[in-house]
């Protein structure tokens, strides 16, 4: 096994031991709401719900989101094992993961993608889950964004015939014709803008739509008893 298949804690560089603080919390959540979505990941789906697109679209979608900046694949892997998914019974979950494991080969990333995969689906058997393509990063071409395109192909190629594990492109219009990225999409060339939110999670808000409302006719068509 790799490391990016091995659970572990985020080392607290900071000395405030912010990162399981924010694991409590989270755990805590799961105990007191009822989340139709949950999105776990890392800085880009957490970035994400301070935006006005998240509040627009996916709040009223009664999300929860358990993401945080730093997070590379064991970290969320580790959350996941203790408590993260305990208590809630969401129909669908969005996972960003390994854009953070810069020092991995694509192949080990890959993995530790998969290994976050066969986790939830440990713990929730039913769920719907929903891989966004790594984005690219980066305002010029690099090794970095090189290696998050290699991931999902990886990524396309081990997932098929996986039941309810959709991969959906999401980095449509971010690469300029020159290669370059727009500090108007992301504005530190790896977080999104409100604009670059629209372009990324678009897909990702209709493929939602569809499966939430999937679920909603299974029980209009349920017989009462």
């Amino acid at each position: 096994m790799s490391a990016t298949t091995l659970p572990a804690i985020c080392k607290d560089l900071d000395g405030d031991d912010r990162w399981l603080s924010i694991h409590k919390r989270f755990v805590a959540e799961c105990k007191e709401k009822d989340p139709d979505v949950m999105f776990i990941g890392d800085c880009i789906l957490e970035s994400l719900q301070f935006t006005d697109y998240w509040n627009q679209h996916f709040v009223p979608m009664h999300c929860l989101n358990f993401s945080i900046r730093t997070d590379r694949t064991q970290n969320i892997l580790w959350r996941l094992q203790n408590g993260e998914l305990d208590n809630v019974r969401p129909k669908a979950i969005v996972l960003h993961a390994g854009t953070n494991n810069i020092g991995d080969t694509a192949e080990e990333v890959t993995e530790g993608i998969l290994e976050l995969v066969r986790t939830i689906r440990q713990k929730l058997q039913d769920v719907y889950i929903i891989l966004p393509t790594l984005l690219p990063r980066g305002q010029q071409p690099n090794e970095l964004r090189d290696k998050n395109d290699q991931v999902n192909r990886l990524l396309r190629e081990r997932c098929i015939g996986i039941n309810k594990v959709q991969i959906v492109t999401v980095d449509s219009g971010l690469i300029q014709s020159d290669g370059t990225i727009s500090h108007h999409d992301m504005f530190d060339y790896l977080n999104l803008t409100n604009v670059g939110c629209k372009k990324v999670f678009e897909p990702v808000c209709d493929l939602l739509h569809q499966i939430l409302t999937e679920n909603e006719r299974e029980r209009d068509l349920t017989p009462s008893e």
